[in-house]
């Protein structure tokens, strides 16, 4: 009998030519544990090709994907095609991995745009509406294990003993510990764009919901900097991994660009059907010691206008999931969730995912929330469309991942950048309700910036 935990890559790649010529092409996962690394120093050692990482807020999971061996992407999001493509995929790949881990083995992990029918603007050219990269490596930790993926296209027997060889120098390579990583520059410039205008949609959304076309609407707006040097991937994630600790980090680069950020907001978790998601809406900032972050906090519980805010969130939710699950539990009131520089009120999601449905089924129903979007969702949506001057891209929309065994994670990309070198757009926005006060919703917007101000120098 084989142990399936001793398959060595040259043995599985012997297997796979030997099934014959319909194998020309063909995907190959292989998953093995290997010895403790750090995941930062794989980040900085594969800056040569396309990176992505992946931090789990409550730090149980990280994922590090280097190479862009296969890409799914579209310019229109339409998430069944989005999971059929992936399906196909799986389906036709020779996976081998004997772990029972949520995001070991075959993965693939990217993001989808918070509304592709905006026209997109130059400022996102290079990222697509749906996008999902499947790595040469996925370095993976999970608890206290170590896992590593390696895919690999197998051609023929010709060019195999080549692969293997240029495959274990590269790893070898990629798992050396770094004691030292890039400096991080500063801030040299800043613009607000477009302040006058997002303060006059904001009259005109209160307008439209006094008139009752709509409950709520977000809106967001950008904040252009000028670095001192090139915005580095891995000293940026570092930052935020040491600053947001209950956060999740994520980081997508793509060429000389890298959309990355830390996110409280959970949009979807898939594990073996059990299914999780959160209600994060309603804000406060942090008191400046533990009396007055007690009162903040109280405040924040007892505020109607957040209050407010954040049951739209959990009803949406409710209606959104049910169709698709069974066993769902949510909490009948809310708690705080701390964060550096930010509370927000917070209620967990729990359910069952019935078997005939997926997790791009839940992310189509949940995205985008009311915290991100509004309600009526598509009132919502067309308001934001055709009133907000912002591109938002992938920001405030799903980012994450799937593996070959279904399971899967999407957050939602809030309190995040995009670094095109020495520049970079901040994004942040706040939920309009009839009686918004225009310089609140402003301040608001001002400390949503500040945990990527703080990363890339602008804060101490």
């Amino acid at each position: 009998m084989i142990d399936h935990n001793e398959i060595t890559l040259d043995w599985l790649l012997d297997d796979v030519l030997s099934q014959g010529s319909h194998t020309k092409r063909q995907l190959v996962s292989y998953t093995k544990r290997i010895p403790a690394f750090n995941p930062l120093s794989v980040l900085e050692l594969g800056k040569d090709e396309n990176r992505f990482f992946w931090k789990r807020n409550d730090d149980y999971l990280y994922l590090v994907g280097i190479g862009n061996l296969i890409e799914l992407a579209a310019k229109q999001v339409d998430y069944q095609a989005i999971y059929e493509e992936w399906i196909q995929l799986v389906d036709k790949a020779f996976v081998h991995n004997p772990y029972l881990v949520p995001g070991t083995g075959l993965v693939s992990f990217g993001g989808i745009a918070f509304d592709d029918r905006k026209e997109t603007s130059q400022l996102w050219e290079n990222f697509s509406a749906s996008q999902l990269r499947v790595p040469k490596f996925l370095f993976v930790k999970y608890k206290n294990d170590y896992y590593l993926t390696i895919n690999l296209i197998v051609q023929d027997n010709e060019h195999v003993d080549l692969q293997l060889q240029n495959i274990q120098q590269e790893e070898q390579r990629l798992l050396q510990d770094l004691g030292e990583f890039p400096q991080l520059g500063t801030i040299l410039r800043r613009k607000e764009i477009d302040t006058a205008y997002w303060k006059q949609t904001i009259e005109k959304a209160k307008h439209s919901i006094q008139n009752h076309l709509a409950e709520k609407i977000v809106l967001a707006r950008e904040l252009r900097l000028k670095l001192s040097a090139p915005g580095e991937m891995s000293p940026v994630v570092k930052k935020l991994i040491e600053t947001q600790p209950n956060s999740y980090v994520f980081a997508f680069e793509q060429g000389n660009e890298c959309f990355l950020g830390a996110t409280p907001e959970r949009l979807v978790r898939l594990e073996q059907h059990k299914l999780q998601s959160m209600c994060l809406a309603g804000t406060a900032p942090r008191g400046e010691n533990d009396v007055e972050d007690k009162r903040v906090r109280h405040e924040l519980l007892n505020d109607k206008k957040n209050r407010e805010e954040h049951d739209f969130v959990v009803q949406m939710i409710r209606r959104a999931i049910e169709p698709y699950c069974e066993d769902i539990y949510i909490p009948d009131n809310p708690t705080v969730y701390p964060l550096k520089n930010l509370q927000h009120l917070h209620t967990p999601v729990t359910a069952i995912l019935k078997h005939e449905y997926h997790i791009f089924d839940i992310i189509r129903q949940l995205h985008p929330t009311p915290a991100l979007g509004g309600t009526p969702k598509e009132v919502a949506l067309a308001f934001i469309r055709d009133d907000e001057s912002l591109d938002r891209g992938w920001y405030g929309a799903p980012i994450g991942w799937i593996d070959h065994q279904n399971n899967g994670e999407f957050a939602v990309a809030i309190r995040s950048g995009l670094i095109q070198n020495d520049e970079a757009s901040l994004f942040a926005g706040c939920g309009i309700v009839k009686d918004s006060d225009v310089e609140a919703e402003y301040e608001e917007t001002k400390i949503k910036f500040l945990p990527m101000l703080h990363v890339l120098g602008g804060q101490r």
